[in-house]
């Protein structure tokens, strides 16, 4: 299942070049994964888990700037015993700017352990 999420890009996320700066999309990429986890988890299983990044690949096709309207994409790839890939795409409109691909681990947040992923996880995106 993808999720979307849409936005404008602020002032704070311009670089002295006068373009969104990398570290602002390395942001958006995390935020639009954080917002699909939330949208698409129980509560149970928020209340339960946690994510870390352990790998992140970015091609930056394009640049942004201010005020334009982005779309950011996003959906799980492979899954294994305690991690997913996850991949994201960043638009301006039909333009391809960014694509990225991260590697995140499932923690149990009572130990902060990685932990197994269940069947039941992932269905929810699916």
């Amino acid at each position: 299942m993808k999720f979307s999420h849409s936005f404008c890009v602020p002032a704070a996320d311009i670089d002295a070049q006068g373009h969104v700066n990398n570290v602002a999309y390395l942001r958006w990429i995390q935020d639009v994964a954080v917002a699909h986890w939330i949208r698409a988890a129980t509560e149970e299983q928020q209340a339960k888990f946690a994510w870390v990044v352990v790998r992140h690949e970015i091609d930056y096709k394009k640049q942004a700037f201010q005020n334009e309207e982005i779309t950011a994409t996003t959906w799980v790839g492979e899954w294994s015993k305690v991690t997913c890939e996850r991949f994201t795409e960043i638009f301006r409109g039909n333009e391809l700017l960014v694509k990225g691909r991260t590697v995140w681990c499932m923690l149990d947040l009572e130990t902060g352990k990685p932990v197994r992923i269940g069947a039941e996880l992932i269905e929810r995106f699916l």
